[in-house]
């Protein structure tokens, strides 16, 4: 009797921990956003603002750091004053979280209004988003990297695509409803494997035409509909690079919003040393090779303005460490000195 009694008074104690958790005090208030358009249109009037301008981040440069400002409502009002314009545009906020303390955050974007002087009163400025991704501590890039999803997203949604008739937002963001058909739209993102390959001593990097000169990354390829992971790291490898995938791993995830809202599952997949001559898919790749540990450890410290040598040539270089390319590659090195 005594052994059921503390039995359940431990499973009790752990019941009370988790509802008055952080966590689940902050996830049970955000989907309580997402539900009320009442409480949420509410929120946006105590709540704090990222702003974008045509999906473009507005940073401070302060100190030679990035940081992202968060506008409070007050603030925010002032500054649709100042332009002549009403507090409407709050409406099209979208919500992408909370604080600590509760106080709600919102995404919103000003294109269409006066971009210089919104950056004069704010003192700072609008970065394409691929930069800015690189330039801010690494907590706020996730958030940014959301954030623009979502209001592309509902940018490029703003139609139902049986009935042709305009599409709502509710005041969170969260979904888009056609009242002429009944049909709810939600956010959706895209799956996408990205490899590291290795034959047990190298590993395997490549260049798409699009990246900066001398940058070299994992493989990378979306998910086709039908197949598991396993199967489109398989598929990516034959159809990139030629090679044949004999043991898989999982290593960790990350969302990334180029070109559009993905979900990037990051693997680890060892080829055999005797069968490991690349043909490189010309359609798909600029150019892929194997790298030794030591090119690898010295192309990690290699930033992209140091990577150009006097004579031209581009000596290269690996994703920086907000990408999770950067941690297979850096998983691999700590593989190989183990």
């Amino acid at each position: 009797m005594a052994a059921i009694s503390q039995a359940a008074y431990r499973s009790a104690s752990s019941l009370v921990c988790r509802l008055h958790s952080t966590y689940v005090r902050k996830m049970r208030y955000l989907n309580e956003l997402k539900e009320s358009d009442s409480l949420c249109r509410q929120a946006q009037s105590s709540g704090t603002f990222y702003l974008f301008h045509n999906l473009s981040p507005f940073l401070q440069e302060v100190e030679k750091k990035y940081l992202v400002p968060q506008v409070s409502a007050a603030e925010m009002r002032r500054i649709l004053e100042k332009l002549k314009e009403t507090e409407e545009w709050i409406e099209k906020s979208v919500l992408i979280g909370c604080s600590e303390e509760h106080v709600p955050q919102f995404a919103l974007d000003l294109g269409g209004l006066e971009k210089s002087v919104i950056e004069s009163e704010l003192k700072g400025s609008f970065t394409d988003l691929r930069k800015a991704l690189f330039v801010v501590d690494g907590k706020d890039s996730p958030l940014l990297a959301s954030a623009q999803s979502l209001l592309r997203w509902h940018d490029s949604h703003q139609y139902c695509s049986r009935t042709g008739q305009p599409t709502q937002k509710n005041v969170a963001g969260s979904k888009r409803v056609c009242h002429g058909s009944g049909i709810t739209y939600y956010p959706q993102t895209s799956p996408v494997v990205i490899t590291l390959v290795s034959d047990g001593s190298r590993c395997l990097l490549a260049r798409q035409p699009s990246f900066p000169q001398g940058m070299y990354s994992a493989l990378s390829g979306f998910c086709d509909i039908g197949e598991n992971l396993e199967e489109t790291v398989r598929r990516e490898v034959a159809e990139e690079v030629g090679l044949e995938v004999e043991s898989l791993w999982y290593s960790a995830s990350q969302h990334w919003p180029f070109p559009s809202s993905s979900l990037m599952i990051a693997c680890h997949a060892l080829v055999r040393a005797q069968q490991a001559e690349i043909s490189v898919d010309s359609l798909e790749l600029e150019e892929a090779r194997w790298f030794g540990l030591e090119e690898i450890a010295e192309g990690l410290k290699r930033q992209p303005r140091s990577s150009k040598q006097d004579d031209g040539s581009v000596l290269p270089w690996f994703p920086p460490k907000q990408a999770i390319a950067h941690q297979l590659i850096q998983e691999w090195v700590k593989q190989q000195t183990s």
